[in-house]
């Protein structure tokens, strides 16, 4: 088979996949879905989903600095990472010992297209089309905002750090009717006391876990904005975890409005 990932790249598999090392957590949670029991053989320790895998399989080591011995005695036949999660360094390396597929997610639409095609790469091509066609659905019967929101959805603190354009996460609050606050491509940092202009503004749990009281602290800063804690996997993983985001959204959305 040859086989073009999503930044382009040309490779030919000689067999058929059957030992997978993943780098990043969402696209193992969606392996898992697809019944890749016993293909994957390694992920990182940041593959937390599901716990069970997390536990029994081979960890190696963190999605930056994938440990080139570990990856190499599990022998794995295909490597499965991200432009945007994996080091490009570490990735270039690893290509010696194995096929390495990598997605590049913007939005949605690529958030299918790299469901649908390591579906067929790992023989799963049915199963897959089927989480896809089940998550389509749940977006098509969201019922996004009826009114104008800006929204500033943070992912860092000290310093505060945003979701800009051009991410997963701003295709996703788009999907939701929010327009970002945010004009800066990427992650910008913010300066301490000049945020931009938003009507909410969204603490996400990951990467950095924000709790109540980063909530409490901003709304004394920022009182005319409503200000939610919400699951950073939510929206920012692109794999199966996209089945529950349309329900996890309609009920933020209501409780905004």
């Amino acid at each position: 088979m040859v086989v073009t990932d999503q930044i382009g790249q040309v490779f030919e598999l000689k067999t058929p996949v059957r030992r997978i090392v993943s780098l990043v957590p969402s696209q193992t949670e969606f392996l898992h879905a697809l019944g890749l029991e016993e293909e994957v053989v390694g992920l990182t320790k940041f593959c937390i989903h599901p716990e069970e895998w997390w536990r029994r399989k081979k960890r190696v080591g963190g999605t930056k600095n994938a440990n080139f011995e570990k990856v190499k005695a599990l022998e794995p036949d295909l490597i499965i990472g991200n432009k945007e999660e994996n080091e490009k360094r570490n990735i270039d390396q690893l290509r010696s010992i194995a096929p390495v597929w990598i997605s590049d997610i913007h939005n949605l639409e690529d958030a299918y297209a790299m469901m649908l095609a390591l579906g067929e790469l790992v023989g799963k091509k049915g199963k897959a089309a089927s989480i896809v066609a089940q998550i389509k659905l749940g977006f098509s019967n969201l019922k996004p905002l009826t009114i104008k929101m800006n929204v500033l959805y943070l992912i860092w603190k000290n310093p505060w750090m945003a979701a800009g354009k051009e991410t997963f996460i701003e295709s996703l609050l788009n999907e939701c009717g929010f327009e970002n606050a945010v004009k800066e491509s990427r992650y910008p940092s913010l300066q301490e006391n000049v945020f931009p202009e938003c009507d909410v503004i969204l603490l996400s749990s990951e990467p950095y876990p924000f709790k109540e009281k980063e909530k409490l602290e901003l709304s004394f800063r920022f009182p005319k904005a409503k200000i939610q804690l919400v699951d950073g996997e939510i929206f920012s993983w692109y794999g199966s975890r996209l089945l529950e985001s349309p329900n996890y959204f309609q009920k933020l959305l209501t409780s905004l409005e």
